[in-house]
């Protein structure tokens, strides 16, 4: 194995450990238990892990080998043979399997940090808590107004409300649909180390951010600004955040139990800004169509008014979530190779296998 794929599948392991041990220290030490955020709906992770690495090679192969063989039965052996010969090389399959798990442990662990985070900082605490000072900053930047009822001034209530509510929304089942994209489509398999490493470094520092500068949000904090919005789904689910933060916290009432529950209210930085920029950027410098690009510049673009717009975050936890992409991004095109043109936006992987080292795309 080359020393770019070392570095490689040594960093998004290492980011995966730390993540994982961090839950676990916190877990232990605030008598929380750890949990599996989707067992509910997805079945355990011992049985899910293998099943995501069986349908990534299903996506992959059954299209093509029905495609290409016009549905006959014989050419569909001999299409899929030349496949898994010609893609499914030891270094694909390694990228899959590495890719697939790592995420999962960082982004499993992610969501029991970001869950156990009110017992770690006292949310009834306000000296604990950011949410004044930045809603001060909003304030200053706004020359005493707020972002978001300034947004809903500019761009309305109701159309504007549905549509950026679906994009917002859009972003959960991205997440786990583009790093199965990029570790199983990548034309160049380090692009594929770059996307996954990039995002288990952000949600990582993403995670640190929370910690280091607790809020709320407005809509949970200064929930009146954001009362006129026409009903959407994002109304649901910030009602039902809020419902479930109340259940973890304070514990079930009513008969209702809390277990396997998580806690999914935390800021400071803006997860949603982060990683939508994160994607804009990997296909700004790995993919070739325009089409594409732009899509993503925009759904970026789209993302970060959603986040004003319906309080989930305040103008700094956005700029922390620029911040973290671009840090990422940097840091998982090193750890995978990448070189970096000084004056465009392009990067040449250094490899396109363990071996053979090259020095343009």
């Amino acid at each position: 194995m080359g020393a770019v794929y070392r570095r490689a599948y040594v960093t998004l392991v290492a980011v995966a450990a730390v993540m994982g041990a961090l839950a676990l220290v916190v877990s232990l030490q605030y008598d929380r238990p750890l949990l599996d955020p989707e067992g509910k709906f997805l079945g355990p992770s011992w049985a899910r892990l293998p099943l995501l690495v069986a349908l990534a090679l299903a996506l992959d192969l059954v299209p093509r080998a029905l495609w290409f063989s016009r549905m006959r039965p014989t050419v569909m052996v001999t299409v899929i043979k030349e496949r898994l010969r010609s893609h499914w090389t030891r270094d694909r399959s390694l990228l899959v399997v590495l890719g697939i798990v790592c995420f999962y442990v960082t982004y499993v662990s992610y969501r029991n940090l970001k869950s156990a985070l009110p017992f770690v900082r006292d949310f009834d605490n306000p000296n604990d808590m950011f949410d004044r000072e930045l809603n001060l900053l909003d304030k200053v930047l706004f020359f005493g107004g707020r972002p978001g009822p300034v947004l809903h001034d500019v761009l309305g209530t109701n159309i504007a409300a549905h549509v950026l509510s679906w994009i917002y929304l859009l972003f959960v089942p991205m997440v786990p649909i583009l790093v199965t994209v990029w570790i199983v489509w990548s034309r160049n398999i380090s692009f594929g180390y770059w996307f996954v490493t990039s995002q288990g470094i952000a949600w990582s520092l993403g995670t640190l951010s929370y910690y280091a500068l607790p809020t709320l949000g407005p809509a949970f904090h200064f929930p009146s600004g954001y009362t006129d919005l026409a009903h959407t789904p994002t109304t649901d689910l910030i009602e039902s955040l809020d419902r479930t933060r109340d259940l973890v916290v304070h514990g079930g009432y009513d008969g209702q139990s809390v277990e396997g529950i998580v806690n999914s209210v935390a800021g400071f930085a803006s997860l949603h800004c982060g990683i939508t920029l994160l994607w804009a950027l990997m296909v700004q410098f790995t993919l070739r169509s325009k089409l594409l690009k732009w899509i993503f510049w925009i759904n970026f673009g789209c993302t970060v008014i959603a986040t004003i717009y319906f309080g989930w975050h305040y103008l700094a936890d956005d700029v922390a979530g620029f911040m973290i992409a671009l840090v990422a991004f940097y840091l998982g095109g090193i750890a995978t190779g990448q070189k970096f043109d000084r004056h465009s936006l392009r990067s040449h992987p250094t490899t396109t296998t363990s071996a053979v080292p090259v020095h343009a795309d």
